[in-house]
């Protein structure tokens, strides 16, 4: 299993997304009812950068306060690795499910269902990703499989050598 300081960390992917990917995941984010701490420390965020009171950010309609969070030059992990749940919940949900499904994993829309899952073996994890490369955007494939090593490192380490995650370099296909 690969060491996760080696790891792209959440931030690192922030930051890489394209702005319209920032930009949609950010809108997904503050309709998160699940990310109320998250947003909390956004607001202030927001708040502190534009010089408002927090009341003021806190009234703001939900698109211009998605366009401040992307403008923000930095986010903390916790941040950004539920800025990075949000847009998958919101997005991704095919391109999750498809995953589960390639390792047979019971799912509910991408959602997996059991409470336990026990790592997939590594030439499990491997189809799993080729099958997702077939059929998606290697930026989104990156991305998704990142996010899963990050939130749950124990079951989803084994990805994290996986080609499908790795960087894209220039002049790399």
């Amino acid at each position: 299993m690969t060491d996760l300081s080696t790891a792209t960390r959440p931030s690192q992917l922030w930051k890489q997304l394209s702005a319209d990917r920032r930009q949609m995941a950010a809108d997904a984010f503050w309709r998160d009812e699940n990310a109320m701490a998250e947003q909390a420390e956004a607001l202030a965020m927001i708040a502190q950068r534009i010089k408002f009171r927090l009341k003021s950010v806190q009234a703001m309609p939900t698109d211009k306060k998605a366009r401040q969070l992307v403008s923000l030059p930095a986010v903390s992990e916790i941040l950004a690795a539920r800025l990075l749940v949000s847009y998958h919940l919101q997005h991704q949900r095919p391109l999750m499910g498809r995953f589960l499904d390639a390792l047979g994993i019971t799912h509910e829309d991408g959602l997996i269902a059991d409470e336990e899952v026990t790592p997939p073996p590594a030439d499990r994890l491997g189809a799993a990703a080729r099958t997702l490369a077939e059929s998606f955007p290697a930026e989104d494939v990156r991305l998704y499989l990142s996010t899963l090593v990050w939130q749950d490192p124990e079951t989803w380490g084994g990805l994290a050598d996986l080609p499908q995650v790795q960087p894209v370099t220039a002049g790399t296909p």
